[in-house]
């Protein structure tokens, strides 16, 4: 039998889990089929799920954004046992101001010249689903599933708060 997820749409949750996990793994297309995935800084979410990474003007990446904007973000914390997969649209954003915004001084090491580095660009990603596992400590959650198997000869299903589907509105 398939598992059978919570779905919310509620993308606060998913900001939350999030929020502080700075580095995000950002798969994006290149040659129109082949996957490309690079670590990415996060800045701090906004409250209705949108995610802004800084970038170069002239990165590939940027290239690849503006022949498809389908992108994919994976977050791992893994002495929380938490994961995190987004799906969305990227665009590009030379918005000066929003830049000074966003800066931080965390990302100086990529960007010398700071915020007014005239190749510096933001990408913008607008989330279209999430989805995450959340199990506070491995070891106990395993024993349970063990124990739950080996007595009712069933499988366990998380409930919405380690395991759910995004789908903001």
């Amino acid at each position: 039998m398939a598992d059978q997820v919570a779905v919310s749409h509620d993308v606060s949750k998913l900001v939350d889990k999030i929020k502080d996990i700075k580095i995000a793994m950002m798969t994006t297309i290149e040659n129109g089929h082949e996957l490309h995935s690079r670590p990415m800084y996060t800045t701090l979410p906004e409250p209705d799920g949108t995610l802004w990474f800084f970038t170069e003007m002239d990165s590939q990446k940027v290239d690849e954004v503006q022949h498809d904007r389908h992108i994919n973000l994976g977050y791992a914390k893994p002495e929380d046992n938490l994961y995190v997969a987004i799906t969305g649209t990227a665009q590009v954003v030379t918005d000066r101001a929003k830049i000074k915004e966003l800066w931080s001084e965390a990302i100086r090491g990529w960007f010398p010249d700071g915020s007014d580095d005239p190749n510096i660009a933001l990408l913008k990603v607008t989330i279209t689903k999430g989805e995450y596992w959340d199990s506070p400590n491995a070891t106990l959650l395993r024993a349970y599933t063990y124990l739950k198997a080996v007595i009712t000869g069933e499988r366990d299903q998380p409930s919405a708060d380690r395991q759910s589907v995004v789908i903001p509105k």
